[in-house]
C-alpha cells in the first residue's frame, strides 16, 4: 500500500472513531441519566470530561509528537482510547464513568494531536485540502452514524454496549494504524520538551472551563493569571510547547485558530441539546432521535470533502467564511424552537448547520496547516485539535452554566421542560453572538501561501 493511502486510512479511521464515540454518547445520556438518577448539569460533565482531559493534553502530546514521532504518539493513543471505552462499559456511578472518560480523553488527545499532522507530513502542499476534506469528511461519518448506531444499541442492547462498541474499533484502528501506517515523522527530534509550560497549559485550561461550567469567579479569576503566565513564559522559552510566537507574529494562524475555536464553541452543544429535546420534550425514543439527528453529519460528511477540494483552488478564507455565515444563520433559527416546533422545521435546521459547518472546517484547517512550516506541523495540528476541543468544551460550559441558572440540578421531568426550552434558546442565542464574531475573524486573516 502507498504511503499516502496508508496515512489517509489510518487516519481517517481514527478520525471516524473519536466522533463516532461523543456523537453516539449524547444519545445515550437521557438512558444513563435514567440510571444513574443524576441530573442535568451532571450529564452535560459526562460528555465534558471527555472533551476537558482532551484538550489540556492535546497541545503537550502534540510537542511529545514533534520530538519523539508522530506515529508513536499516534499508535499509543489509540491503546489508552480504546481501553478507556472498555472501562467506561463497566462502572457502577456516574462519577466513576466520569473518571473513565478522562482516561479516554488522554488517548484522544494523542490522536487529535497527530492525525491531522500525519497527513500533512505526507501529503505535498497542493494535494492537502483533498488530503484533510477526505479526513474531515471521515470525521462527520462517525458524527453521522454515531447517532444512528448509538440509538440502535441503547434502544436494544443498553447504554453500555456503547463503549463496548467503540473500543472494539478503537483495538481495530490500533491493527489498522501497527499494520499499515509505514514510517515515522518527528522534525524536531532533538529539541527539549516543555514540562512546565504544558502543566501551567494544562491547569490554566482546567481553571478556565471548571470555573465556566460551575460559574466560580475565583477558578476563573485563576485560570485567566494562568493563561498570562503561560503566554509570557512560552514566548521566552527556546522550545516551547505551544508556539505563541505563531499566534502573535502569524495572522493567517491566529485568525484562523480563533475562527475554528468561536465555530466549535457556538455548534458542538447542539447536538447534547437537540438530543435532550428530541428524546424529553418530543417524546422519541433513542433510536428515532438518532436517526433525526443523522441529518446534520450527513450533509457534512457530503459537503467537507467538496468544501477542501474547493479550497485548494479559491482562497480558504471566502469558503470558510461562507460557512461561518451559514452556520450564524442555523443557529438564529434554533433560537427560535419551542414545544410545538414541526419537526421538518427542525431536520432543515440540522440539515442548514451542517452545510455550514462543512463549507468552514476543511478551509479553515487547510488555511492553519499551510500558514507555518513544515517543523512546525505538528505544534499546528495540535493547535487545531486544541481549539476544536476547547472550542467543543466551552460550549458545553455555557450549556451547564446556562442549565444551573435557569433549571438548577434537578432532573429533567416533565415539569421542568419549559426551563429546558428556555435554558437551550438563550444557550442558541450565545452561540450564534459567538459565530457571528467568528466571521470577522475568518475574514481578517490574509492569504495563505501555496507551496
Amino acid at each position: 500500500m502507498q504511503l499516502e493511502k496508508a496515512a489517509l486510512l489510518t487516519s481517517g479511521v481514527a478520525s471516524f472513531l473519536t466522533p463516532f464515540m461523543g456523537s453516539s454518547t449524547n444519545i445515550a445520556l437521557p438512558a444513563i441519566g435514567k440510571e444513574f438518577q443524576i441530573d442535568a448539569i451532571t450529564l452535560g460533565w459526562i460528555a465534558t470530561a471527555y472533551l476537558l482531559a482532551a484538550g489540556m493534553f492535546s497541545v503537550p502530546f502534540g510537542r511529545i509528537a514533534d520530538i519523539a514521532g508522530r506515529k508513536k504518539v499516534f499508535v499509543v493513543g489509540l491503546l489508552v482510547f480504546s481501553l478507556g471505552s472498555i472501562l467506561s462499559a463497566i462502572p457502577p456511578n456516574a462519577e466513576m464513568l466520569i473518571a473513565f472518560r478522562v482516561l479516554q480523553g488522554v488517548g484522544g488527545a494523542m490522536i487529535f494531536a497527530t492525525s491531522v499532522a500525519i497527513l500533512t507530513s505526507v501529503f505535498p502542499p497542493q494535494e492537502r485540502g483533498k488530503a484533510i476534506g477526505i479526513n474531515t469528511g471521515a470525521v462527520y461519518t462517525g458524527l453521522s452514524l454515531g447517532p444512528i448506531g448509538g440509538g440502535f444499541l441503547t434502544q436494544n442492547l443498553g447504554w453500555r454496549s456503547l463503549f463496548i462498541a467503540n473500543g472494539a474499533l478503537g483495538f481495530f484502528a490500533l491493527i489498522v494504524a501497527s499494520v499499515y501506517l509505514r514510517g515515522e515523522w518527528a522534525d524536531a527530534r532533538g529539541e527539549k520538551f516543555d514540562l512546565a509550560g504544558s502543566a501551567i497549559y494544562a491547569a490554566m485550561l482546567f481553571f478556565l472551563i471548571y470555573g465556566f461550567s460551575e460559574f466560580s469567579v475565583a477558578f476563573i479569576v485563576l485560570g485567566a493569571i494562568l493563561a498570562l503566565i503561560f503566554v509570557v513564559y512560552e514566548n521566552r522559552q527556546e522550545h516551547p510547547v505551544f508556539a505563541v510566537r505563531l499566534l502573535l507574529s502569524n495572522l493567517t494562524f491566529s485568525l484562523s485558530s480563533l475562527a475554528a475555536l468561536l465555530n466549535y464553541a457556538a455548534t458542538f452543544a447542539v447536538g447534547f441539546l437537540m438530543s435532550l429535546y428530541l428524546q424529553y420534550v418530543k417524546g422519541f425514543d433513542a433510536q428515532t432521535a438518532g436517526l433525526i439527528l443523522v441529518s446534520q453529519p450527513v450533509v457534512m460528511a457530503i459537503f467537507a470533502p467538496i468544501a477542501g477540494w474547493i479550497s485548494d483552488r479559491i482562497e480558504p478564507r471566502v469558503v470558510a467564511s461562507t460557512g461561518m455565515a451559514v452556520t450564524t444563520l442555523s443557529l438564529i433559527l434554533f433560537a427560535g424552537i419551542n414545544g410545538e416546533t414541526a419537526l421538518s422545521n427542525i431536520i432543515t435546521y440540522l440539515m442548514l448547520l451542517g452545510f455550514g459547518i462543512a463549507l468552514f472546517s476543511s478551509p479553515n484547517t487547510n488555511a492553519i496547516m499551510s500558514s507555518v512550516e513544515r517543523k512546525f506541523f505538528g505544534i499546528a495540528s495540535a493547535t487545531v485539535a486544541t481549539m476544536r476541543l476547547v472550542g467543543q468544551t466551552l460550549s458545553m460550559a455555557l450549556v451547564m452554566l446556562v442549565f444551573s441558572m435557569v433549571i438548577g440540578r434537578v432532573e429533567i421531568t416533565p415539569e421542568y421542560f419549559g426551563r429546558f426550552i428556555e435554558s437551550s434558546r438563550i444557550a442558541f442565542s450565545i452561540f450564534a453572538a459567538l459565530c457571528f464574531v467568528g466571521i470577522f475573524a475568518s475574514l481578517g486573516r490574509g492569504k495563505i501561501k501555496r507551496g
